[in-house]
């Protein structure tokens, strides 16, 4: 018996919604890179874009551990001599504050055609609405929020 793969008409995308406030910026990002590449399902293929979309609200409340806010840099280039420019995570946030989480999950895909295409499947905003209520987005619950909740939960039986 081979392996299976699946074929592109098989797929079946799910639209997730997933809240980031408080949430720790790097570990919300790999999470949702696995639900964009689709290693979170059984049917996960290599070489297809079998992942699901992903919807991140309140990416303005999004938390940086550490010194981050005001230490981690954010280059680009105007393609230009010289042109290279560079932002800090809180100046960043100040004025686009999506672009923290784009970036973060960008890293973590692919950097050929199907990461681009992976890539677009993401949408992100800063406060807590969006225009997708028509696509019925299941809500994700974080694990750390849902672990720490545990954890609180028994400290206040005690």
């Amino acid at each position: 018996m081979g392996t299976s793969f699946v074929k592109k008409a098989d797929i079946q995308r799910t639209w997730y919604l997933l809240d980031a406030e408080g949430q720790v910026l790097g570990r919300m990002a790999s999470r949702i890179a696995r639900i964009l590449t689709g290693k979170e399902k059984p049917s996960y293929t290599p070489s297809l874009d079998t992942g699901d979309h992903v919807i991140v609200v309140n990416a303005d409340k999004v938390r940086l551990t550490g010194a981050k806010e005001r230490d981690k840099p954010y280059y680009h280039h105007s393609g230009y001599p010289g042109g290279i420019r560079e932002l800090r995570a809180g100046q960043i946030r100040a004025k686009h504050p999506e672009r923290l989480v784009e970036a973060a999950v960008r890293g973590m895909l692919p950097k050929n055609r199907l990461g681009k295409a992976q890539f677009r499947k993401l949408k992100v905003y800063a406060g807590t609405e969006h225009p997708h209520q028509a696509q019925q987005p299941e809500r994700l619950e974080n694990k750390a929020t849902t672990a720490s909740r545990a954890g609180q939960a028994g400290a206040k039986s005690e």
